[in-house]
């Protein structure tokens, strides 16, 4: 729903942009993929507006649905492009690395990167087995904000990402709490299929045996059932709203529902952040909280009842993502963090 754009000096932002698409501007097209030229062209539209000449170092997109891969900072190579282009599920996450790729090739020396795609897999072997053979656990989450939040702490308290354990938990329309021990996330739920704790968007884990009911019910569509878990599901399906600061105000003015709902999600975040302590055997130096929730003064007052037990609580609100890709542009360019190539 909407295309982000920052231009920075180092780290210092010279630009930050979010131009947000309705429905009727989308519209016209079938598939997200369609949608590659009319994104890059408002990038390169905003750049002309803001007196922006096209004279980067490099151009860092947040990476799309790619086979899962270890962290890191990746260059956006043939390969990359072509399966990007094929992804096995369609977002708008996709069209970055093209729009990156398709710019930076118009400016001599220029490189195009991206950095920690939400499709970032470090899992051990223990966290990959389900109960199913035919449905091993995968990961897709909000890894960029992740690691960013990490290396930020550890920069405040005068360490490095790869010498703690962190425990930390992304608040937003997803929830994605990574359990992070000495530079890897090696257990961390699927946030955009929905597992894991309840949000306001998504249904977290369901009861199995309901679910395929469900399916089966005749009731529904596979593309009706697919919102429930998606999208009209979590706050959303609950109470109407995924604003959680609206929720907020309705449980001051008396409403039970909303105030016995949005504790449930809460109650869900703390008893999945619990699991991440056992898999770090209570080894913790940290829990952080992050995502736009993270704003919400209620939520993260109840969140740090449950689990102040466990470890020292830190809050970064937000999702900081831009910077989180200039820092890693900046990493990658100044040679402390290492280019990987994509195969």
């Amino acid at each position: 729903t909407s295309t982000k754009i920052a231009v920075f000096d180092d780290t210092n932002p010279i630009l930050i942009e979010n131009i947000r698409h309705s429905v009727e501007e989308l519209a016209p097209f079938e598939f997200v993929s369609d949608q590659f030229e009319y994104r890059r062209d408002l990038v390169l539209d905003a750049l002309r507006k803001n007196d922006i000449p096209l004279r980067f170092d490099a151009i860092v997109a947040r990476g799309g649905l790619l086979k899962p891969i270890e962290g890191g900072v990746y260059e956006v190579n043939d390969i990359m492009l072509h399966e990007i282009e094929h992804p096995m599920r369609n977002h708008a996450c996709n069209l970055g690395c093209r729009i990156a790729h398709d710019i930076a090739q118009r400016i001599p020396g220029c490189r195009s990167l991206t950095a920690d795609p939400g499709v970032v897999d470090e899992l051990i072997e223990e966290a990959r087995i389900s109960g199913s053979p035919i449905m091993p656990r995968i990961t897709t989450w909000h890894a960029l904000n992740q690691r960013s939040i990490a290396r930020r702490y550890a920069a405040e308290h005068g360490t490095h990402y790869e010498d703690l354990n962190l425990i930390i938990a992304h608040l937003g329309g997803g929830i994605s709490i990574g359990t992070h021990r000495h530079g890897r996330c090696i257990d961390v739920n699927n946030a955009f299929d929905g597992e894991g704790p309840f949000s306001p968007e998504r249904a977290g884990s369901l009861p199995p045996g309901k679910l395929i009911d469900l399916c089966y019910s005749q009731k529904y569509t596979k593309e009706q059932l697919k919102r429930r878990i998606s999208g009209n599901a979590g706050l959303a399906a609950h109470l109407g709203t995924t604003d959680v600061a609206a929720i907020v105000e309705s449980i001051k003015e008396g409403d039970k529902k909303a105030e016995l709902v949005l504790n449930g999600m809460i109650y869900s975040i703390a008893k999945w952040i619990g699991g991440s302590a056992v898999v770090l055997r209570g080894k913790i130096d940290a829990i952080l909280l992050t995502g736009g929730v993270a704003y919400s003064d209620y939520v993260v007052k109840r969140l740090t009842e449950y689990i102040d037990f466990l470890a020292p609580v830190h809050v970064y609100p937000g999702e900081n993502e831009m910077l989180a890709l200039a820092t890693n542009g900046i990493g990658a360019l100044n040679g402390t963090i290492p280019i990987k190539e994509y195969r």
